[in-house]
């Protein structure tokens, strides 16, 4: 045989192969449908799925927390509206109207005297002084409640005043109504009659109409009150700039605490 035949023989020699294949032979274990899993690989697989399920329950967690609705704060007595301050166009003086219809519902008046516990109460708007004698612990047994009108409205930021037997009563202050009684200043004119003007409730008009008081030393009285909270005794009236020995003199028999 020569050179050149040789390659051609090594084909027909591939052909021939290929023409009878041999079966493909597959593993023991595959040919009888048998195989096993280790534990180790089933708990491996068991971590994996419980990981998943946990990254996106969280996320899903998350993403419901954004999309909730955040509630809104309002305020006290929001639920009723605009108030007079925010409302268009709203003047000043609409807006004290306002102010002013909301602290009237209550009144806040000072008792003193010969009650169990003497001081300030809050009570609604309408009160009569026996309200407040009750709210202070009642009268005491040495009241003499015959100068006192229980029947009368209170004032807010009067002092409601509770004497012993001799003792002056307080006529009550500007607008009260009804007889004296127990109650804060008089508006008597300077000198006129024996009612005498409280020095803790009196206002600018009422302590004008005191002898040798103006403007001035009325706004000096009621700016002193401001400062201490009030007069424990008419001869802290001294203290007051512009309140000489001569102007005390004339005040002291016409004043009260």
């Amino acid at each position: 045989m020569s050179r050149a035949s040789e390659p051609s023989a090594r084909v027909t020699e591939i052909l021939e192969q290929g023409r009878d294949p041999r079966p493909l032979v597959l593993p023991s274990t595959l040919a009888a449908g048998r195989y096993g899993v280790s534990r180790q690989a089933i708990i491996g697989v068991a971590l994996i799925v419980a990981l998943a399920v946990a990254m996106l329950g969280g996320r899903y967690l998350l993403a419901r927390g954004d999309a909730a609705p955040q509630p809104v704060t309002m305020g006290a007595g929001s639920d009723a509206g605009p108030s007079a301050d925010t409302l268009p166009g709203a003047s000043p003086t609409s807006r004290t109207a306002a102010t002013g219809a909301t602290t009237a519902a209550r009144v806040t008046v000072h008792v003193v005297g010969e009650v169990e516990r003497p001081g300030v109460v809050t009570l609604p708007a309408g009160s009569r002084v026996d309200d407040a004698l009750d709210l202070a612990g009642g009268a005491t047994s040495e009241a003499d409640l015959s100068q006192v009108n229980l029947a009368r409205p209170l004032v807010d930021g009067e002092q409601v005043v509770v004497p012993a037997p001799g003792e002056a009563a307080v006529g009550a202050p500007p607008g009260a109504g009804g007889p004296a009684g127990a109650g804060g200043s008089g508006a008597a004119g300077p000198g006129g009659g024996d009612t005498l003007v409280n020095l803790n409730t009196a206002d600018l008009a009422t302590l004008e109409t005191l002898p040798g008081v103006g403007p001035v030393l009325a706004q000096r009285i009621l700016d002193w009150r401001t400062e201490h909270g009030q007069f424990t005794a008419i001869e802290e009236l001294g203290e007051v700039s512009g309140v000489g020995d001569k102007t005390y003199a004339q005040l002291s028999p016409k004043v009260t605490v």
